[in-house]
């Protein structure tokens, strides 16, 4: 278990791996406090990942970045499928909780939900997943620290495994693909590889990931692009390593899933505000920027 905390107390973070039995699908647990002085507002961006959130005290208001007007919902757990568009976060600046990182083809295993149900969605787990869920978070509240709580994740998941239906062999193989390639590999190849028809490749990645293939390599494409983009390359050498016609195109693609221009974006994670260091929820890819 990794932890960071503000020597003032206004901030902590901890992580930690799951445990190995739980991995690759399940990637990550993270721990946050936060107390600061003002209201807070994150964009997240669509990273590839499902969340399941639990917040032990406060509420977290969500809209979309496209509408950032809109009430919104508010939210103490979440459970967050795959998205293609932008989500902006707000809350009091009071905030603790944590929240678990995992794959598409590992929620719906351990879920057990038609993954499109949660696509570009926010769900109340407890209302989806029922007692088992309720009597997680409640018992997560109450642990004495994060190393607990860390353990009573692993304990839960392992348990929900057991009777867990593995998600498809092939789906799992044509996502490590996407993933592999940002988005670059034609599906007409992963029709070819796996062995099914194109409707059947959908219909199992609708169900088993949550988006089509062509959805799924569109959030692959930007994940590689912001990564590029952290790297301070080029514009122009972007977007033609990442398949687009030209900058303007790759402009255009931005921010219809952003809500943002690149260079708007690149402001906005270049400000500095009070609390964690490191605000991205996926290691190695760039998830978040703060708003205020």
């Amino acid at each position: 278990m990794q932890h960071l905390a503000c020597p003032e107390g206004r901030w902590e973070v901890a992580t930690a791996l799951p445990h190995a039995r739980l991995r690759p699908g399940v990637q990550r647990y993270r721990g946050f406090r936060l107390d600061l002085d003002l209201p807070r507002q994150r964009l997240e961006v669509p990273d590839g990942v499902v969340t399941l959130l639990f917040s032990f005290d406060h509420e977290l208001r969500v809209t979309e970045a496209a509408t950032p007007s809109a009430t919104g919902s508010s939210h103490r757990s979440m459970l967050v499928g795959l998205r293609t568009s932008t989500g902006l976060g707000r809350h009091s600046g009071r905030l603790n909780g944590l929240e678990v990182i995992l794959s598409p083809w590992k929620a719906y295993a351990l879920f057990g939900i038609p993954m499109h149900e949660l696509a570009d969605t926010i769900a109340d787990p407890i209302d989806l997943l029922g007692p088992r869920c309720r009597d997680l978070a409640d018992a997560l509240a109450c642990a004495p620290g994060w190393a607990q709580r860390f353990e009573l994740l692993d304990a839960a998941f392992l348990r929900w495994s057991v009777d867990a239906v593995p998600a498809s062999d092939r789906v799992r193989y044509a996502w490590r693909e996407l993933a592999r390639t940002s988005g670059a590999l034609p599906i007409g190849q992963l029709v070819a590889d796996t062995g099914l028809s194109w409707r059947q490749l959908e219909h199992r990645f609708r169900t088993e990931i949550g988006l089509t293939p062509k959805g799924a390599a569109r959030v692959m494409r930007l994940r590689k692009v912001l990564r590029l983009m952290a790297e301070n390359r080029a514009a122009a050498g972007i977007a033609a390593e990442c398949g687009f016609s030209d900058q303007a195109h790759l402009s255009r693609e931005f921010k219809a899933m952003i809500g943002r221009t690149p260079r708007q974006f690149l402001q906005a994670r270049a400000l500095d505000f009070a609390g964690p260091p490191t605000v991205d929820r996926v290691d190695g890819q760039v998830t978040s920027v703060v708003l205020t």
